[in-house]
């Protein structure tokens, strides 16, 4: 949930430019700062976490493109944006890892630990 100050300057002078498809909002100023630059936020849907914001989204809130680039600039290679995970029942754990039970492989003897001259 955005904060009330937030909810208030999209209200009186945010503009909507777009969503995503986390249903993320973005909008942008309609008066220009100081530096003759506009001013660019997202509203997130649900808990905000910077990370649920898309590549083409974070290009154009940072002022790297003048328009939010769309699908067709994708590649064939590029995989879809995930949020990150960490803290979530989704997040990676490795075998070994205690939540995921602590067993793992021993060894295979290659392991030489230093030892001090």
């Amino acid at each position: 949930m955005a904060t009330i100050g937030t909810l208030l300057r999209t209200m009186i002078s945010g503009e909507q430019i777009g969503t995503d498809q986390f249903g993320n909002r973005y909008y942008r100023g309609r008066k220009r700062n100081h530096y003759n630059r506009e001013r660019r936020w997202v509203l997130y849907k649900g808990r905000p976490e910077a990370s649920k914001v898309p590549p083409e989204w974070h290009a154009w809130l940072h002022h790297l493109t003048d328009k939010p680039l769309d699908e067709t600039h994708r590649h064939a290679w590029q995989k879809d944006h995930v949020p990150n995970l960490t803290g979530t029942r989704a997040a990676y754990h490795p075998p070994g890892s205690v939540l995921r039970g602590g067993e793992r492989k021993r060894g295979t003897g290659d392991y030489e630990p230093w030892t001090p001259q």
